[in-house]
């Protein structure tokens, strides 16, 4: 069964993301997907992973604006027994459960400095050390962001680091607003009253 979610639209923008994808989804390459909240940015990478060779193999939404630094850190990374007051047993993180698959960072823009050298590791060379562990662990994974957020002017500001830009924004895709593609308007109503008139 085809789990692709549908990428509505005849609009020029939209044709230019399905090349995009087309082009890309095979490559194993880190994409960056941006533009505002609600344009479908997690549909983007969902089509990414489907039409992919890892589509078979897990496929991990990470939002991470949702969590504060500390907890998105173990949550990413994973952790060792007693690590941390409360962590009463080991837990594999993200990327580890990821393995072999695709991790999707959403809202990326929003995290930590402290974390995002961290992440540079495993953008760099795929390794990582768990909360409370020296040793490193290697996870063959593909990387997928999001964010509704101008990085370029974070870039600017000292907020986001050029590196870490530069290793996610390998094959950059802009979802535009559908206030700029009015000409999908009708193909969406058209695909959400038939979706919710069931």
């Amino acid at each position: 069964m085809n789990m692709t979610p549908p990428l509505i639209g005849s609009s020029a923008s939209i044709e230019r993301v399905r090349e995009l994808i087309e082009h890309t989804a095979d490559t194993g390459l880190n994409v960056l997907i941006t533009g505002e909240s609600g344009v479908g940015k997690e549909v983007v990478a969902q089509n990414l992973y489907y039409k992919s060779q890892r589509k078979n193999k897990p496929f991990i939404k990470v939002n991470c604006a949702a969590l504060p630094e500390n907890l998105l850190e173990s949550e990413l990374f994973g952790y060792e027994k007693g690590a941390y007051t409360g962590a009463v047993s080991s837990k594999p993180g993200k990327f580890e459960q990821a393995d072999t698959g695709t991790v999707f960072l959403d809202e990326i823009g929003d995290v930590a400095p402290g974390t995002q050298v961290k992440l540079l590791r495993i953008l760099q060379e795929r390794e990582f050390e768990r909360l409370g562990s020296n040793k490193s662990r290697h996870t063959d994974v593909r990387v997928l962001a999001a964010t509704n957020a101008d990085l370029r002017a974070a870039l600017e500001n000292g907020e986001f680091r050029e590196d870490r830009y530069y290793r996610l924004n390998v094959v950059p895709i802009k979802m535009q607003p559908l206030r700029e593609r009015a000409v999908d308007i009708p193909m969406l109503a058209e695909h959400f009253v038939k979706k919710y008139a069931k």
